[in-house]
């Protein structure tokens, strides 16, 4: 794999120099867009479809025999079965890894920081405090699903990643998508399906996959004693009639079923029942007068929405939530705890929706296991001041 990966590079990087020296730069060919993968943008539509043929494979240049000889030894590989059955064959030892967005970025940032190549996009100012100086500054590769972005192969290939993993719910057309992505590239591509009730197994198969079992099984675990401890402290409870609301004008509910409602449902009565939930982080739209209808009990405002002003209007004063000082902001840093991108962050945000809708039930330090989790899945050791700003407005 990794002689067929540096031919690849080396092709690349030739026909650069080539093209330097002509002096007619050409923009280098984007990755193929296969359809949205639920892994990185799972509940929008897809807009773009896999339809680019895997490029013809480079002749291969002649190498001499030690230089043939040299490269097996450090050639052993091995399959691995990925979620959706694909047999891909990996190097044995993994050293170099690429996520395929920014679900998986989340997730790999957790187990594996110092075998990261790259990101899928920069970190915003804000999000920089909680990541060290040493992995900021990693090139940006790109994300090869939804219509936000794309990876830049020339970027990929020069980052020079042993596999590159995609992580969350799958798309149907994910084995197509990878396999196409996987004979262009010459990169090995692998999909583990994650939900919020088998993350814990997803992890297991991500420290199978990069030879770290202990750390795999520790967030496995994890995952498990906070999504367990949750639901059953929710279940122990009358459940909160409760709406979820986003839009710079607090009129986008994040309506029940819908994607990125999912750790909402499971804790809370979601008053937001429409005939077609919305895929989109932005949720449905609608109207204060339907707002004041549902007359929630709670109601948790997205990061950017108007939690801040909602106290001194008249017209929300007529909520019970707003009345009755039950509204909260969801907490931000470095991802929106709750979602966008919906990955292994919405456990963190189990975590805090818990223990701010059944005080008495989640029976926990809600800062010592803020605390905790930063350390598990940031590798950062969050400070007072920063517990702080996270939790403004959001208790």
């Amino acid at each position: 794999m990794k002689t067929k990966r540096n031919r690849w590079l080396a092709m690349l990087l030739a026909a650069a120099m080539m093209t330097s020296l002509c002096a007619c730069a050409a923009a280098p060919a984007p990755a193929p867009a296969p359809a949205e993968s639920a892994a990185e943008e799972a509940p929008e539509a897809p807009e773009e479809t896999a339809e680019e043929e895997a490029s013809e494979a480079p002749a291969e240049e002649e190498t001499s025999e030690s230089e043939e000889a040299a490269e097996d030894e450090g050639s052993a590989t091995r399959i691995f079965t990925d979620s959706t059955g694909r047999e891909v064959e990996i190097d044995a030892e993994i050293t170099r890894i690429a996520a395929s967005g920014p679900l998986a970025q989340i997730a790999l940032y957790a187990i594996a920081p110092d075998l990261m190549v790259g990101w899928t996009s920069d970190w915003s100012e804000d999000a920089q405090q909680f990541i060290p100086e040493e992995y900021l500054q990693l090139p940006v590769l790109g994300q090869l699903y939804g219509g936000k972005g794309e990876m830049n192969l020339e970027e990929l290939l020069a980052a020079d990643p042993q596999v590159v993993i995609d992580f969350g719910q799958p798309k149907k057309t994910i084995v197509e998508d990878l396999d196409a992505l996987q004979e262009q590239t010459g990169i090995p591509f692998v999909h583990i399906t994650a939900g919020m009730e088998d993350t814990g197994d997803a992890y297991r198969m991500l420290g199978d996959l990069l030879g770290r079992q202990e750390e795999g099984e520790k967030l496995a675990s994890y995952c498990e004693e906070v999504y367990e401890r949750s639901i059953k402290a929710a279940e122990a409870s009358e459940k909160a009639k409760l709406l979820f609301i986003a839009g710079e004008n607090g009129l986008n509910v994040i309506a029940k079923d819908s994607f990125h409602a999912e750790v909402v449902d499971l804790l809370a009565d979601n008053l937001a029942v429409v005939d077609e939930p919305s895929s989109k982080g932005t949720g449905n739209e609608s109207d204060l007068e339907q707002i004041m209808n549902w007359d929630p009990e709670v109601i948790i405002f997205a990061p950017e929405s108007i939690c801040a002003t909602v106290g001194d209007d008249p017209d929300w004063q007529t909520i019970s939530a707003i009345k009755n000082g039950k509204y909260y902001r969801v907490p931000m840093g470095p991802y929106n705890w709750l979602g966008f991108p919906p990955s292994v962050q919405r456990y963190l945000g189990m975590i805090w929706l818990t223990k701010i809708l059944y005080p008495e039930a989640a029976d926990y330090d809600l800062k010592e296991e803020v605390v905790r989790y930063y350390d598990l899945f940031y590798h950062h050791e969050l400070t007072d001041e920063q517990y702080d700003a996270l939790m403004e407005m959001a208790q």
